[in-house]
């Protein structure tokens, strides 16, 4: 014989349901804060510790990578970070001469692969080219090459102070013209010089 439903065993039903309801608001709202946070600490992370003391040459040095003397609109930048530094370099240089220039760091038999899988155009990493005013090379699709070296991998006069792995990018962006790109994760040991006192 069936009776109806005791009205312990609905409160009980509406209770398990409000628990349920309330559980699954508070998760949301746990996510939502944790996405929110890791947010905030890549926005804090992409605009802190940039050296303004890191020049060019000083950037050339500590990597290893020469800046040809042919470059032109030269940018660099380092990044102190908590588990490693980054350095980050980009030039331009005639067709000829980047071809030549990149050649002396490929290791041999390997070549330079094209980006066929870009990230998309909204693509931000903590430590970014944009903060030198030019676009992620990783974007890049039409005339972009990438290619890795590190220390030891190239027996060339320019492969052989390298003092770091770094990525390579190349991009032909106009006709004549490609910029170098280069990222180089370094040892957080290292202090840049101090920034020239403004006049």
């Amino acid at each position: 014989m069936t009776g109806k439903p005791s009205r312990a065993g609905s409160l009980r039903r509406v209770l398990l349901v409000v628990g349920g309801v309330v559980a699954v608001a508070a998760a949301v709202v746990v996510s939502l804060a944790f996405l929110a946070d890791s947010s905030s600490d890549l926005e804090k992370e992409k605009n802190c510790c940039w050296s303004e003391g890191a020049t060019p040459a000083w950037v050339s040095r500590v990597t290893g990578l020469k800046i040809p003397v042919e470059a032109s609109d030269v940018r660099v930048g380092y990044h102190s970070g908590s588990r490693y530094d980054t350095a980050l370099m980009a030039f331009t240089l005639p067709d000829k001469k980047a071809d030549e220039y990149l050649a002396q760091l490929t290791p041999e038999g390997s070549k330079m692969i094209e980006n066929t899988n870009p990230r998309e155009k909204d693509y931000s990493p903590a430590v970014g080219f944009a903060h030198l005013g030019i676009p992620e090379p990783e974007t890049l699709v039409e005339g972009t090459r990438m290619g890795n070296v590190c220390r030891g991998d190239v027996d060339t006069p320019d492969g052989k102070k390298i003092q770091y792995c770094a990525k390579l990018f190349a991009h032909r962006f106009t006709t004549g013209s490609t910029r170098i790109f280069t990222r180089t994760g370094i040892e957080p040991s290292l202090t840049p010089p101090p920034a020239k006192p403004k006049a």
